[in-house]
């Protein structure tokens, strides 16, 4: 990977990570919920992305190293 797009992609990534912090941080404040609440949105973001990296790593069948095996 060259690295201005690896570099692009590090910024792209520190920006929306930021964004998301501070409008969570600005939906607790507004709403008068205690900090643990905040921490949900990022939890369920990694979550999401976790499941469908598996996800798509157990549905790609042609990775799959045991296709041409004999049983």
């Amino acid at each position: 990977m060259p690295l201005d797009r690896l570099v692009l992609l590090l910024v792209t990534v520190l920006c929306a990570a930021g964004a998301t912090v501070w409008l969570v941080a600005w939906a607790t404040a507004s709403a008068h919920l205690p900090i643990g609440w905040a921490l949900i949105v990022p939890i369920m973001l990694v979550g999401y992305v976790l499941w469908r990296v598996v996800a798509d790593r157990l549905a790609d069948r042609r990775d799959d190293p045991y296709d041409g095996m004999d049983p």
